[in-house]
């Protein structure tokens, strides 16, 4: 049977693709086992109107792992079989671990081709400019990834369902002014996606008068006080540290910040670097994420819109730990969302297929996500309008803070960044 909580280990990449139905399979058999069948590939006993689904995500590579996103979709394949699969059609659930490498995200879509998938969901991966020219080809769409590579904001067979890094800094930029910020200092990846970030938050606060300052970082140390110091700075009354680094650097920075102890500092983070989990663990209201500041890309996890998740983790999870304040659970819970509706809209006389799946989402009708986003469209009218990322749809953020050890919503609703990201 499936085993659930670990994303499958995906094969060994040669450099080349395999193009026969016989390599394929032999490939793909350890690692291709549907969240609700026994055995080999979904393919294999599925009838004509079954379909196949894949996620994929890495584990056990340490930073960048998000074992939960394949967890969940395998738990809502179950839910979704128990019931009326997807419009009425029994639905294989594949996982893939991508182990964080350029040839495991390219393994895992071929994968997915392989298996004749209809859609990728709710996938993460850093390695967009080499797992999405194999989906392209293949026709299949990629709906609901992470958000970490520029191509899934640019490709034609892309569905974000969230803005990226670049809208979360552009709404923290915004909600930094409202709480008063002098002066940011911005703790950012010393990397092009990070140069990026500079200009984001600058457009935010222009004519504010609020002086930004860039601090490069590595992506990976462990010793960030270098950092901590120059941002804090002299910890006058105004001064703010927005950390737009990923997860585990951001944990590595929390240390060396309690251990400077500011006294007028205000501490301020994207979600996807601190969550609840983090707060907890590093001291609840007596930590250093007290009062902190952050911009998410969906409401708070204390929020109504994820009971219907948390149901699915408690009834289908099969025990296995899923963190529903996650944000890369919640994406593939949003992703997961969008490709019910998606397929709710397909003739359910006629095959749900990739094809059909794309001509759904290209029309720009809008699908309502309960409340977890605004309502998603992809057509032609929902386009950012700029050459880099004219897949980015969802220029709504929501802002949050640590209260009483907990991450609450600062106020209800979202907030629009799309100006900011237009520049």
């Amino acid at each position: 049977m499936t085993r659930t909580g670990t994303p499958h280990p995906s094969p060994a990449v040669s450099g080349r693709r395999t193009t026969t139905a016989a390599l394929a399979a032999g490939l793909v058999l350890p690692a291709l086992l549907s969240a609700t069948a026994c055995g080999g590939p979904a393919a294999a006993d599925s009838t004509a109107r079954d379909v196949t689904v894949m996620t994929f995500a890495p584990a056990g590579t340490g930073a960048a792992d998000r074992p939960g996103m394949t967890a969940l979709a395998e738990a809502i394949g179950r839910d979704l079989n128990a019931h009326d699969g997807l419009g009425g059609r029994k639905v294989h659930i594949l996982t893939c671990n991508e182990h964080d490498t350029t040839d495991g995200a390219t393994a895992c879509a071929d994968q997915a081709v392989n298996a004749h998938a209809v859609a990728v969901v709710g996938s993460a991966s850093q390695y967009g400019s080499n797992f999405i020219p194999v989906l392209e080809a293949a026709g299949i769409p990629f709906i609901g990834g992470y958000g970490l590579s520029t191509p899934e904001f640019s490709s034609p067979l892309s569905y974000p369902v969230n803005g990226g890094t670049p809208a979360l800094v552009a709404g923290s930029g915004r909600q930094l002014i409202e709480a008063g910020c002098k002066q940011i200092a911005l703790i950012r990846p010393d990397s092009r996606a990070g140069d990026a970030l500079v200009s984001y938050l600058n457009t935010a606060v222009k004519q504010t008068g609020i002086k930004v300052t860039d601090i490069k970082a590595p992506e990976k140390s462990n010793d960030y006080s270098p950092y901590t110091r120059r941002a804090i700075g002299d910890d006058r009354p105004g001064n703010c540290v927005l950390s737009a680094l990923g997860a585990e650097p951001t944990g590595n920075l929390l240390d060396p910040y309690r251990r400077a102890n500011p006294r007028n500092t205000q501490l301020a983070s994207v979600i996807g670097s601190f969550q609840q989990s983090v707060v907890d663990s590093t001291g609840g209201d007596n930590g250093p994420l007290r009062g902190a500041y952050a911009t998410g890309w969906f409401p708070a996890e204390s929020s109504p819109v994820w009971d219907n998740l948390r149901a699915t983790v408690r009834t289908y999870g099969n025990g296995t730990t899923i963190d529903v304040s996650d944000p890369g659970v919640q994406t593939t819970w949003v992703a997961y969302t969008v490709l019910r509706q998606a397929a709710g809209r397909v003739d359910p006389s006629r095959p749900l297929t990739a094809k059909a799946l794309q001509t759904v989402l290209d029309s720009g009708d809008p699908i309502d996500t309960a409340g977890t986003t605004p309502p998603l469209g992809w057509g032609v009218t929902n386009m950012l309008p700029t050459a880099d990322s004219p897949r980015l749809v969802n220029t709504s953020v929501t802002f949050q803070q640590v209260r009483n050890g907990r991450l609450t919503e600062q106020h209800q609703g979202f907030t629009d960044v799309r100006t900011i990201l237009a520049g």
